[in-house]
């Protein structure tokens, strides 16, 4: 009824004023309409910002669990590359445990050969030859 007070105020014909009446009931059902049609409209704007917004949360829970697995991937192959390393080390320190006793008995053997060589091209024996022969041994 706020209508009728803002044309009250307005100076015109009466023939004038029941045309306004006409159009203003004539706009007051059409925005009775709209109003209906944009409450319609904003619940089906509400349901689909809605459905947006679920669909957002649904994609950021999608990426945080790919990220998990892509973290738990990665966690896996640094602990499977770890292993492999653990077990390359051990290979290694057991082949050379193996070769490290038949390096020692052939280097005593050349040393032998060597002393033995030695004692023959000096012509000396004994004590004093020993000593001089170790000596030369050991510079060598």
């Amino acid at each position: 009824m706020t209508h009728v007070k803002r044309f009250q105020g307005i100076p015109m014909s009466k023939s004038m004023r029941g045309l306004c009446k006409e159009e203003d009931y004539v706009f007051l059902g059409m925005t009775e309409k709209k109003t209906k049609e944009t409450a319609e409209g904003a619940g089906a704007l509400e349901d689909d910002w809605r459905d947006r917004k679920e669909e957002r949360v649904r994609r950021r829970q999608e990426r945080d669990q790919q990220e998990k697995e892509r973290l738990r991937e990665i966690e896996e192959r640094k602990k499977e590359k770890e292993q492999q390393w653990r077990t390359h080390v051990a290979e290694l320190t057991s082949s050379q445990e193996k070769t490290l006793p038949d390096r020692l008995a052939r280097l005593k053997r050349f040393r032998e050969f060597q002393r033995k060589v030695l004692v023959e091209e000096s012509g000396m024996e004994g004590g004093a030859a020993d000593h001089i022969i170790s000596r030369l041994l050991t510079r060598m």
